[in-house]
């Protein structure tokens, strides 16, 4: 990480630093190749697989640390070494099969990921704020072999009545407190001690991961990854401070502790995962991890653990700095705060670059589809533009196009297309969704956007009808499908209406019955959704809702109305 006294102007553009760093016999070398007949460009000193990744960075450095227990590199990966074996030897768990994870930031979900991924596996990792609903259509979608579930999931998993047929369940930190027949992780861990890694033939470009993210049509659908696709990603990131402190020509701190970062996203959520785990193995940090965000115990743990880099949605970022107002905390350790999946307020990113000369506000977006890189601003960067969302990756291309499918010039707005190495390879049984978001190599992303000349991206809107509540994309569809199955309502409208902290967060206007009881309700759909997606504004129409010529309701003018009625109760 780099320090961020320095203010200096650059002394050479970016393009010429990646044009230094990325050539011939240097570390980030890239060159050009074609994969699955897309032209790409890769990092030729990139590790092959995950496993490999894994495994060539082994230490007795801290690397896991939850609430009081701690573990080194050294005893993950042998933990992980342990359960792989457990995973072929007594489940029959063979390359390319689904192993299912679907629990809270505990260790043991770290170690799921790495067992299954270092022997030809694909993780896939299950939303644990999912209800019944969600987690029923994923299983079946995918037909995970196993699935390793905490007790709030195993609960959740008994009330899937359609599950795969030879679907085996392992609980995690859960007593066996339902009918479904299941194994205990502690009991399994401890009867068998095999730390040798199997041997697996592995590709690149096998797949390694899916994850599962909203549609706009009702149900999720599974984004899958390979092996090369995310540690693309992973290397992107890392040249992303190479290029800043080469442009600046800064030096990096000699840190007196080890760089630590603090976990409170969610681990299904490729900011976790990715941005925050895997990222960690080369650089050899420690991951510190919360059970759930809180601000205060967040500041405790940044003073305890010495924490380095803080990345989370700006709904996170901007609680911890509201903290910081509150007491006197030590954040001397912090160097980078910020994080991707919403915009940040400007006042947040300008209160953030003014907590001190060393801490650098940082933004980026990406999609669970470009596996979280797309475009990233650090510092001055960033506090100069801070409604943008920064300059694109260097293993990705961008282009905007027009609704007639025209190539646009810096600074006109059309959607954001995005191209790339770390670009997933299509959804998991949806070949027609597949299709549908390819546009030859070029994926759609549904944001309508604009490139200025100066390279740096700003996200205007969105073509998918989806609503991003602090960081988790809902698909306005799916809570409409939920709410007309209530027997009172008749026509249902589910839009965005802004909020300070989180962004944006569900509303809805309902055309129902005058007896229409919204507890009631609330009680209704929390078995149809997940707690986030439930609306928290909802707005009752006693007359059917306002059509166009072609038949559909009109979602802007539901939506105006219940933001003015919201403002003038303020």
């Amino acid at each position: 990480m780099i320090n961020n006294s320095n203010t200096s102007k650059a002394t050479i553009t970016r393009k010429q630093a990646i044009e230094k760093l990325c050539a011939s016999n240097e570390t980030y070398e890239l060159n050009s190749t074609q994969i699955n007949g897309r032209h790409v460009k890769v990092f030729r000193n990139a590790p092959i697989t995950l496993r490999d990744l894994y495994y060539s960075h082994s230490s007795e450095l801290d690397f896991i640390v939850y609430e009081d227990e701690r573990y080194s590199y050294s005893e993950i990966l042998n933990l992980s070494k342990r359960l792989a074996n457990i995973m072929i030897s007594e489940f029959n768990i063979k390359k390319g099969d689904r192993v299912g994870i679907s629990m809270r930031n505990y260790p043991e979900w770290s170690i799921s990921f790495i067992a299954a991924t270092s022997i030809g596996a694909i993780a896939v990792s299950f939303n644990a704020l999912w209800g019944p609903k969600d987690l029923a259509f994923a299983l079946n979608d995918c037909e995970p072999k196993i699935i390793f579930v905490d007790n709030e999931r195993l609960l959740n998993l008994s009330q899937v009545h359609e599950r795969p047929k030879k679907l085996e369940v392992v609980r995690v930190r859960s007593d066996d407190n339902t009918d479904i027949s299941s194994h205990c992780w502690k009991a399994l861990l401890s009867s068998h001690q095999n730390t040798q890694l199997p041997i697996i033939n592995m590709n690149a470009d096998d797949d390694a991961t899916i994850i599962y993210t909203s549609g706009t049509t009702g149900f999720p659908k599974g984004a899958i990854s390979s092996h090369r696709n995310i540690i693309h990603a992973l290397m992107s990131w890392e040249l992303e401070i190479e290029i800043r402190a080469y442009r600046y020509q800064l030096e990096k701190p000699q840190f007196p502790f080890q760089e630590a970062l603090l976990l409170a996203v969610p681990l299904f959520h490729v900011s976790g995962s990715h941005v925050v785990l895997l990222a960690s193995f080369r650089a050899q940090r420690k991951m510190v991890c919360m059970y759930k965000w809180d601000a205060i115990k967040g500041l405790d743990l940044i003073e305890k653990e010495r924490i380095s880099g803080f990345i989370a949605a700006p709904a996170i970022t901007g609680d911890l700095v509201n903290a910081l107002k509150t007491g006197d905390y030590d954040i001397s350790s912090l160097f980078v705060l910020g994080g991707g999946g919403a915009p940040r307020a400007p006042e947040q990113v300008r209160e953030i670059n003014e907590l001190n000369d060393q801490i650098m506000p940082q933004i980026g977006w990406g999609m669970t589809e470009t596996n979280a890189i797309g475009t990233s601003a650090l510092s001055d960067a960033y506090a100069q533009r801070p409604s943008s969302c920064g300059e694109c990756s260097a293993v990705l291309e961008m282009r905007i196009v027009s609704d007639r499918g025209e190539v646009l010039s810096p600074g006109e707005t059309g959607e954001l297309q995005v191209k790339g190495t770390s670009m997933f390879r299509g959804y998991w049984n949806q070949s027609s969704d597949t299709l549908d978001c390819f546009d030859g190599d070029w994926f759609k992303t549904g944001d309508i956007a604009k490139i200025e000349a100066d390279g740096f991206v700003y996200i205007l809107d969105r073509i998918k009808d989806l609503i991003i509540r602090g960081g988790e994309n809902i698909s306005c569809s799916s809570v409409e499908y939920a709410l007309l199955e209530y027997p009172k309502i008749t026509e249902a409208c589910v839009y965005s209406m802004p909020n300070e902290r989180l962004g944006e967060i569900v509303g809805a206007t309902v055309y129902a019955q005058s007896d229409l009881d919204i507890s009631e309700l609330t009680d209704f759909l929390s078995d149809k959704l997940a707690i986030f997606e439930i609306p928290e504004k909802i707005t009752v129409s006693p007359t059917p809702l306002t059509r166009g010529a072609s038949g559909k309701i009109i979602k802007r003018v539901a939506q105006e109305d219940a933001i003015n009625n919201m403002l003038i109760r303020a």
